[in-house]
């Protein structure tokens, strides 16, 4: 399986998980810039969820969430605030998450700070 196929498992896996516990999903890999891409954009509560995706087979290069690195935060940073200036208004909160797939073992960080 390539890698975009597996990302894309990945993130269905993601969506299911968060349906099944009351997330509306709002929109899949928001891409703010060719640097800057969201994998979910999710809704509970007023609070929206800016979620990053990461998904292991195996531990060769290393854990899932290990991979979310400073700049990769950064870079979301970046897309979070763009998408908040152009939805002004229609949220009351946000959070910046991470969901972390390893084998069957689902692991979802609802807020997550470096």
């Amino acid at each position: 399986m390539s890698n975009k196929l597996k990302g894309k498992y990945g993130e269905d896996v993601a969506v299911d998980f968060l349906r099944k516990r009351g997330f509306e999903i709002l929109e899949r890999n928001f891409r703010y810039s060719k640097y800057s891409e969201i994998d979910i954009v999710a809704k509970k509560d007023k609070i929206v969820y800016f979620i990053e995706v990461k998904y292991r087979t195996n531990s060769f290069f290393g854990m899932p969430l290990e991979s979310i690195t400073k700049s990769k935060l950064e870079k979301i940073k970046k897309g979070v605030s763009y998408y908040i200036s152009k939805h002004q208004g229609e949220f009351c909160s946000y959070r910046i998450s991470a969901l972390s797939i390893f084998g069957e073992k689902i692991d979802f960080l609802e807020s997550i700070l470096f």
